[in-house]
């Protein structure tokens, strides 16, 4: 069994998609309408094994709610790296920097109030 992708409803399409585009490095592979008012949108680097990002918005519903338990990691080269990069952008910092004996780690959170972490393993 492989895990194929993470789901995340957004208000705003376009808005999430140049906040994921920008901080994580990911592409749109595929953009289309599922039904009426509603669109999804795959997001990933392109290669043949990776776990996807889902994007879905719907018209008809535009409450999104994330709870504080719900997060989705990437891996970054340099916790510092990007938190410059975040800082750049204007994005809070949520939570973090946090250290432990293997890894560094932070959190901002999306356009929708999802958490995001960028994790350094050590």
């Amino acid at each position: 069994m492989k895990f194929l992708w993470t789901s995340i409803y957004v208000k705003n399409m376009d808005e999430a998609i140049a906040f994921y585009s920008n901080l994580t490095g990911l592409q749109v592979l595929k953009r289309f309408p599922a039904r009426p008012g509603m669109e999804i949108t795959f997001m990933g680097n392109g290669t043949t094994d990776e776990t996807l990002v889902e994007l879905l918005t719907d018209s008809n519903n535009s409450a999104v709610h994330y709870s504080e338990f719900i997060s989705i990691g990437f891996a970054v080269d340099s916790v510092d790296a990007m938190l410059d990069k975040v800082k750049s952008e204007n994005i809070p910092v949520h939570s973090g920097p946090f250290e432990t004996p293997g890894s560094k780690f932070f959190c901002i959170k999306d356009p929708n109030g999802l958490t995001v972490q960028f994790f350094q393993q050590k």
